[in-house]
C-alpha cells in the first residue's frame, strides 16, 4: 500500500537511534529549540522596532549632502520715479 505503517516508522526510528545514538539526537532536539527560541525573539525584537519612529541618521560634516535647489530671485529694483509734468511726452 502507499502509506507507511507502524512497523515501517518503528524499523526507521530505531535504525535513526542505531546510527546517531540517544546523546547525539538529544543534542540535536536541544540545538533545534533554541534555534526556534532565538528566531522567536529576532521576530519580536523587530515587531519592536517596527513600532518605533526611526531615527533621523547623522552624517559627518565632510559628508553633507551639498544643496543645489536655487535661491529666490534677488528683489526687483525699485520702480524709477514718475516723471515730472515738463518731461511728459506730447501726443
Amino acid at each position: 500500500m502507499g502509506g507507511l505503517s507502524l512497523w515501517h516508522w518503528l524499523v526507521v526510528i530505531i535504525l535513526v537511534m542505531l546510527l546517531f545514538g540517544r546523546g547525539r539526537i538529544s543534542d540535536l532536539m536541544g540545538d533545534l529549540g533554541k534555534g526556534m527560541k532565538s528566531f522567536k525573539q529576532g521576530m519580536a525584537d523587530e515587531d519592536e522596532k517596527a513600532g518605533r519612529p526611526a531615527e533621523p541618521r547623522q552624517l559627518p560634516h565632510d559628508q553633507q549632502p551639498i544643496d543645489i535647489t536655487p535661491s529666490a530671485p534677488p528683489p526687483s529694483q525699485p520702480a524709477a520715479p514718475p516723471p515730472s509734468g515738463d518731461e511728459t511726452p506730447r501726443s
